[in-house]
């Protein structure tokens, strides 16, 4: 069983994304592999249990281009979670920054009555003394007026 490969160009009809191109090099190399396996792609195994079998043994080339291939996708996958996760941490780091903000607000609000109102207390207290040695005042006077 062979391959056949034209001689000439391949024009791709889907967009590939930047970062699953290969670079010239990588491309020039691909070709020299492929071309160094002379036609024969892939060979049936001579124990794969019948000859119409359809399971295929590839050679070193063959097995490190797809490797590489193998490789490079697991890579772009990689890339592509690492960004949704930075993207992620990026959101939630807005979210508490604007939670963080708002929690601010609400603390310095809290402060600022809880000023007001340990400032009337204090008035109060004072108030409270006051009074308290009005009426005693007062009974001293009631009580001077009824002993006599």
């Amino acid at each position: 069983m062979s391959v056949f490969f034209s001689q000439e160009p391949v024009q791709f009809q889907c967009p590939v994304p930047e970062e699953t191109r290969f670079t010239p090099d990588e491309l020039q190399e691909i070709l020299s592999l492929l071309e160094s396996s002379g036609g024969d792609s892939v060979s049936l195994s001579p124990n794969s249990g019948s000859e119409g079998s359809s399971r295929a043994v590839y050679n070193d080339n063959e097995r490190r281009l797809r490797r590489m291939i193998s490789n490079r996708e697991s890579a772009r996958r990689s890339r592509w979670r690492k960004k949704k996760h930075v993207e992620n941490l990026s959101s939630q780091m807005n979210r508490l920054e604007l939670e963080n903000q708002e929690l601010k607000k609400r603390l310095g609000s809290a402060l600022r009555q809880c000023h007001v109102v340990w400032g009337e207390n204090e008035r109060l207290r004072f108030e409270s003394v006051a009074l308290q040695a009005r009426l005693s005042n007062l009974y001293r006077i009631l009580f001077t007026m009824q002993a006599q």
